[in-house]
């Protein structure tokens, strides 16, 4: 009798994975780990990436010939800066056979899908957007972990064109690395993550960089703590990609930072007129508001290691 590991089917029996950093590298890890893919052909811009990748077994082959690596491929993962995917897109239409999904993991979606279109024209509909909600400030092969994607949410943001088909291999593929599918459309993902994700990494950048240009900044930095470490976690992000996400999506995501400028006007006036009772209302609301979002956190999560609806 087989045991359970010997007895999976694979999902893909090839997949591409274009770039094998953290992001694709944790996924190949992931499918790898559930038994669901026979081989991954890596592909990227940096020949010390894809053997570090092949080294440390997130691919099992790597080539700069798209054409031999795209033959008889299942599913296509394009795990770049998101700047990088209308060339890649480009590249992959007069090669894309019929049966292969292509997806993406890029922090914008909007852009993505006008790009598929134009790149994919009438091969669109084999193209199934995505974006996992999970990532660390390290970057590279190195930092990939096969339980990156655990608990943790994946979006698709179907395209009418997708069939029903094509759409669950990309949702069982993310399932399959421990992932919590949801779905937004487009528009709905870029204006959700220009608050949430966007803008935050914009103002960690900022503020780090703000300190680092002081005269006074290495007095600065030698008495930081564990305080401004956890705001500012995320400036040590790939400054590459984040410099791609914040200009694909800078009409949301100037949305935000206008808002949120107009808070820290409101904030500032309260100081200048030392309005205490203010200034906590404000600091009391934002406390409310993070308790019990990390209580509803804390409780999916729960729900979905344990069960239920």
């Amino acid at each position: 009798m087989k045991n359970d590991e010997t007895s999976v089917r694979p999902l893909f029996n090839k997949l591409v994975l274009i770039g094998v950093g953290l992001i694709g590298g944790s996924f190949a890890l992931a499918l790898k780990k559930a038994g669901m893919v026979r081989h991954i052909v890596g592909l990227d811009r940096h020949q010390a990436a894809l053997e570090e990748a092949q080294q440390l077994g997130i691919i099992d082959s790597h080539t700069f010939d798209l054409a031999s690596a795209l033959e008889g491929a299942d599913l296509i993962v394009i795990a770049t800066p998101v700047a990088q995917t209308t060339k890649i897109l480009e590249a992959i239409y007069p090669l894309l056979q019929a049966h292969t999904v292509v997806t993406d993991v890029g922090s914008t979606k909007t852009d993505v899908v006008i790009a598929a279109r134009q790149a994919l024209k009438e091969k669109v509909a084999q193209f199934v957007p995505a974006h996992p909600i999970a990532g660390r400030e390290k970057n590279g092969p190195s930092a990939a972990l096969s339980d990156l994607y655990v608990g943790k949410k994946t979006v698709i943001t179907r395209l009418p064109e997708n069939t029903d088909h094509l759409l669950s291999r990309v949702a069982q593929a993310w399932q399959a690395c421990g992932a919590i599918i949801h779905y937004l459309t487009p528009q709905e993902h870029d204006q959700v993550f220009a608050s949430v994700s966007h803008l935050p990494h914009l103002l960690a950048y900022t503020l780090v960089a703000d300190i680092a240009a002081k005269p006074h900044a290495d007095r600065l930095f030698q008495y930081a703590a564990s305080g401004f470490r956890d705001f500012t976690r995320i400036a040590g992000s790939s400054p590459e990609m984040w410099r791609d996400i914040s200009i694909a999506n800078r009409e949301a995501l100037l949305q935000e930072l206008d808002s949120y400028t107009e808070q820290l006007a409101h904030l500032r006036q309260y100081l200048q007129n030392a309005d205490a009772a203010a200034l906590e209302h404000v600091y009391r609301r934002a406390q409310e508001a993070r308790v019990n979002w990390i209580t509803a956190i804390e409780a999916a999560e729960a729900q979905s290691r344990y069960g239920g609806d």
